[in-house]
């Protein structure tokens, strides 16, 4: 049996993914420049990863008995990864995915404790595989981020 909390970081977790795969879409599609074409293909690799995780998220509340919020219920948070005005300002792209990262990460750690918690090892392991995954994003982003603030 799973707690509230659990529900909770669950439905949140699905939205941001969500949220991510909207947002990484629409900067793989404005962004311009030579130097953005890696970002972009990155961006367009990892909507699929993204849109994997709600899948699964959303299973997960499926079989908890409870269920993935639907944009009714869906608050945008993620400011920092609208599409920049400056359609080649690629390192603002890459801040926004790094706060996105951050955010998912602490999400994602949140929920394995609160998993381990209620006894839920199946969504604990949920959040262990996805906590992987958003770690290797960030760590790519870093490079990134690190190549653009030496141009």
């Amino acid at each position: 049996m799973s707690s509230d909390r659990v529900i909770e970081l669950l439905r949140k977790a699905y939205g941001d993914e969500m949220e991510t795969v909207m947002n990484y879409q629409a900067n793989a599609i404005v962004l311009e420049g030579v130097s953005a074409e890696e970002i972009k293909e990155s961006l367009k690799a990892d909507v699929q990863e993204e849109l994997g995780h709600a899948e699964r998220i959303g299973q997960r509340l499926k079989q908890l008995d409870a269920r993935p919020p639907g944009s009714a219920e869906f608050t945008a948070n993620q400011h920092s990864l609208q599409p920049p005005a400056d359609t080649t300002d690629v390192l603002a792209v890459i801040n926004g995915v790094l706060d996105a990262e951050e955010d998912a990460i602490s999400t994602y750690k949140s929920l394995i404790e609160a998993a381990r918690e209620a006894d839920d090892p199946v969504t604990e392991d949920l959040g262990v595989t996805v906590l992987a995954d958003e770690e290797a994003h960030r760590t790519e982003f870093r490079g990134f981020k690190k190549e653009y603030e030496r141009e």
